[in-house]
Order: structure tokens, then C-alpha cells, then sequence
């Protein structure tokens, strides 16, 4: 498989990003569904602080994600495929790339805007503040973080969808083309492959 993306195909560094990602996102929402229930004890300290660590590693990724884009370029649309959906598709991807970098950013923000202390990136330093303490800043950043993820979910459910349903309705290459490629054996040969 190419590590550079090709024509028909993401390349190896492209499907690195893009399910290293959906992972790291589908955890912090999880935990940032969830956290709010936990007790005040300092085990709830360490599960908000890795997950704003987590974020900012989603907001690092999701910049190279971006500058690997440029550098690369993008398969183009599978043959077929209506002109209007390759548009909206890809303004669909865009959009998903602008959402997870402002999901970070916007709770960064909130952090910063907060008044806390400076929180240590996964214990091994302080990340620097956005801003000084602002409580109005703060409520329209967190505001503005469960906004935005709410948008996320809701396009991440369309972009999965699109993808479905070419590979079970139009049996396409669309979604196969995220994946790493599949090792096709040849067909036997007529004059070589033989039963003794």
C-alpha cells in the first residue's frame, strides 16, 4: 500500500490519521459524556485532565491530518458518482476537519478562560493559557465546545451514512478506499494451474 495518496485510493498515512482519530474522538466523547457524573475525588481530576490532554493530541494530529491533505491531495470522486454528491462530500470533509479542529480549540479556550490552574499535558508539562481568567469568555467557549460537538456527531453520522451506503447499495469503492487495501490472489492460469 502507498503511504502517499493516490487517484483511487487514501494512502497509508491518510487511513493512519483518519482512524487514529475517529478513535481518539469516539473516546473523549465518551468520557466527556460521562465525566460529569463521576465524583469529585482525584481520580475525576486525572480522567478530566487526560481528557483535555487527549484533545490537544486530537488538535496536533488533526493539523498534520491537514497539512498531509495539502502535501497529498485527495483520491477523486469514484467513478459514477453525481456531481453534486462529490461536492457536498467535500464539503462534508471540510467541514469535519474544521469541527475537530475547533472542538480542541474551544475547550482549550474554555480551560484557559476558566481561571484553573494550568493543566500538565499528560503529566509532562503545563500547557500554556489562551487567555487570562474571563468568566464571560469561559461560558461562551464551553457554550461554543458542546455546540460544536453536537455538529460533529450529527456529521460524522451523515459522512458514516454516505459511506454505507455506497458499499451496500451502489457497491462502490468509497468506503473500501478508507481501508487498508485487501491482497487479491490471481486467477489461476489456464496453461500452468492443473490438477496432476
Amino acid at each position: 500500500m502507498s503511504l502517499k495518496n493516490t487517484r483511487d485510493r487514501w494512502g497509508g498515512v491518510s487511513q493512519a490519521f483518519h482512524w487514529l482519530i475517529v478513535l481518539m474522538i469516539l473516546g473523549l466523547a465518551i468520557v466527556g459524556l460521562t465525566m460529569g457524573e463521576l465524583p469529585r475525588t482525584p481520580k475525576y481530576f486525572w480522567v478530566y485532565t487526560a481528557h483535555k490532554s487527549m484533545g490537544i493530541s486530537v488538535l496536533v494530529l488533526m493539523l498534520a491530518r491537514l497539512g498531509w491533505r495539502l502535501y497529498a491531495g485527495a483520491p477523486v470522486p469514484v467513478a459514477g458518482t453525481p456531481r453534486w454528491q462529490a461536492a457536498v462530500a467535500s464539503a462534508t470533509h471540510w467541514a469535519l476537519y474544521a469541527l475537530a479542529l475547533a472542538m480542541p480549540l474551544s475547550g482549550w479556550l474554555y480551560d484557559s478562560a476558566s481561571g484553573l490552574r494550568p493543566f500538565r499535558y499528560f503529566g509532562l508539562f503545563d500547557m500554556p493559557k489562551l487567555s487570562g481568567p474571563n468568566e464571560w469568555l469561559a461560558e461562551r467557549a464551553r457554550d461554543a465546545h458542546e455546540l460544536l460537538f453536537w455538529v460533529l456527531v450529527l456529521l460524522v453520522a451523515v459522512h458514516a451514512g454516505a459511506a454505507f451506503y455506497h458499499h451496500l447499495f451502489r457497491r462502490d469503492e468509497t468506503l473500501a478506499r478508507m481501508l487498508p487495501a485487501r491482497k487479491v490472489r490471481p486467477a489461476p492460469h489456464p496453461e500452468t494451474d492443473h490438477v496432476a
